[in-house]
């Protein structure tokens, strides 16, 4: 499996720049997914490795030979779109063999081929049919199938799930993480869906504006944030967001807001950088927890609004002074809507930005 190497990529529609300096190396056998909302450049940077669109400037290193000036053919690469593009005359199996008829491939290599790939995706009964007869999961899976069939080195995908209804993109995100298990295969993954991102990825690179905000395995980006917006982007619910001051008092440092005033822990306190003293305090849903007898200083006092039940979790939506907080707890605990609760912070689940620049602290 090749290495992927893209060095200050830089791609410009006329006089706009989309994609500014783009540095990135993925390994090998690497499920690298790029993550960040409509208009970031994820799909720009994912069709210019394919060779779909032309370099401005920068270059693309496949196993560190330049790649940029060669044909999407001659890239050894296979693509699965987000609208499948299947030949709806054809058949499951022609259509999974139609790059290795091109090829001229001997007729029982082809056979064992379509067989080999139509096992790994599930189709083995469905080889016979038209896509016409085939749900959108199962045209999905004749996409990944021929890309598969092609025995690329490297796999792109460029939001593969996004026409799916919800509970088929949950089935075909299980069926994902099955197949990269058994085909050890370098894969780069385009998607808007940050739940895809998480459950996916060995390594999820985290865009906005054309630029790569943070990158790192989703643990790294899920428990250290490097700036506001990726603290917010990945996580579900998503992260809260406090305005505050950092508040020295006996010794201790604070997060004073209008409506708290949450003690910092000892250890974050000592890793904190250069700040003018105005913040932004982040908390997930997840590290607040209902305890009516926590002392203030490490807890949130809440007027709950609207109480949404979603099985065995239950998410709050609640004010804290004029900001809007949001609580994930299990649905069993007792909650009355228009009371005011009081919410204990996990220590750890403590995040501060500098308000300014919005990196982490």
């Amino acid at each position: 499996m090749p290495e992927i190497r893209l060095e200050k990529l830089i791609k410009r529609y006329g006089a706009v720049e989309v994609l500014h300096g783009i540095d990135l190396h993925m390994a090998e056998n690497e499920f690298t997914v790029l993550v960040g909302p409509s208009g970031c450049g994820k799909s720009t940077t994912l069709r210019m490795i394919a060779g779909l669109e032309e370099v401005s400037d920068g270059e693309i290193y496949i196993d560190g030979q330049p790649v940029s000036h060669l044909e999407p053919k001659d890239r050894n690469l296979a693509m699965v779109f987000q609208d499948y593009a299947l030949y709806p005359h054809m058949d499951v199996a022609r259509n999974i063999s139609f790059a290795l008829r091109l090829q001229k491939r001997p007729k029982d290599e082809i056979e064992t081929k379509v067989k080999e790939v139509a096992d790994i995706v599930g189709l083995t009964d469905f080889l016979t049919r038209k896509p016409g007869a085939l749900s959108g999961g199962q045209r999905q899976r004749v996409a990944m199938a021929r890309a598969l069939a092609k025995d690329s080195q490297t796999f792109l995908f460029d939001e593969p799930l996004s026409n799916l209804d919800a509970k088929l993109r949950g089935q075909m995100r299980a069926e994902l993480a099955i197949m990269r298990q058994r085909v050890q295969k370098n894969m780069i993954y385009v998607t808007h869906d940050q739940i895809e991102a998480m459950t996916l990825a060995d390594r999820i690179v985290v865009m906005h504006g054309g630029y790569i905000q943070q990158q790192g395995t989703p643990e790294e980006l899920f428990k250290s944030p490097a700036n506001k917006f990726v603290a917010g982007f990945l996580g579900s619910p998503p992260m809260n967001f406090l305005d505050a001051e950092l508040l020295e008092e006996g010794g201790e440092l604070f997060a004073k807001g209008s409506a708290f005033q949450v003690r910092i822990p000892e250890v974050k306190a000592k890793q904190l950088g250069r700040t003018d003293g105005k913040i932004t305090l982040g908390i997930r849903p997840s590290d607040l927890n209902y305890d009516a007898n926590a002392a203030s200083q490490v807890a949130l006092d809440l007027q709950v609004k609207v109480s949404e039940y979603v099985g065995a979790q239950s998410v709050l939506l609640c004010t804290c002074g004029d900001a809007d907080v949001t609580v994930e707890l299990k649905s069993e605990t007792p909650i009355a809507l228009g009371e005011t609760l009081r919410f204990a912070v996990r220590p750890e689940g403590i995040h501060l930005f500098d308000r300014k620049s919005e990196n982490a602290l």
